[in-house]
């Protein structure tokens, strides 16, 4: 399960574009945390520190610990900005959470023993249709990836998320079919071979009959 960031805070006393940018210049980032029948409590954070966490991976599947004023307060990433120039982390939302809380999280897939895949072996390309699938599951048992055994899969096979095993806690949000995640496809190419070699065997096999 996923690890638990904790950091240190500051209360934003003024809100607003001419606030955030001065606490830009002091290499700090503008937040907000709301949920939880509170009201919103808007925050400043080291920059650095929340940068390198943004591209640590997993940002918005961590527990984060946010400590401000002695008080400590555990959130769940839920949006950030960026500027859309110089790619610059702008803004943070943080959603309140408890230890009973269920949240819905992206969480991302990784596929494993590719080189084992018969289909993938044979030629066939991965066609990953979702690179995260969205789960509803307990703050403190969020999943740090769905993972993926491709070992077994042939030219043709689909993997849906059927095939998937989750915790008992955690349920795709999506209940209403059994989607898919990923296919082992056949290209254009191996796909005319295959049919070629099916229609020799064919004609191989009437000539047999006619002997």
């Amino acid at each position: 399960m996923a690890q638990e960031f904790v950091l240190e805070a500051t209360v934003r006393d003024r809100v607003g574009k001419g606030a955030a940018r001065a606490l830009r210049r002091e290499n700090k980032i503008p937040a907000v945390i709301y949920g939880d029948k509170q009201p919103p409590l808007p925050i400043a954070l080291p920059y650095k520190e929340v940068f390198q966490k943004l591209h640590a991976g997993g940002f918005l599947t961590h527990v984060w610990t946010i400590k401000v004023d002695g008080k400590s307060i555990r959130v769940l990433p839920r949006d950030y900005q960026l500027e859309p120039v110089r790619d610059f982390l702008s803004h943070v939302d943080f959603l309140r959470v408890g230890k009973s809380s269920r949240v819905a999280v992206e969480v991302p897939v990784h596929f494993e023993n590719e080189e084992t895949s018969p289909g993938l072996k044979r030629g066939g390309v991965l066609n990953i249709v979702r690179h995260t699938v969205e789960l509803e599951c307990p703050a403190d048992s969020i999943p740090e990836a769905i993972t993926i055994d491709l070992a077994g899969y042939d030219l043709g096979d689909s993997i849906h998320i059927s095939a998937v095993t989750l915790p008992g806690n955690v349920v795709p949000t999506i209940t209403d079919r059994d989607f898919t995640i990923a296919t082992i496809a056949t290209p254009a190419g191996l796909e005319s071979e295959m049919a070629e070699e099916g229609e020799e065997a064919e004609e191989a096999e009437e000539k047999g009959e006619e002997e």
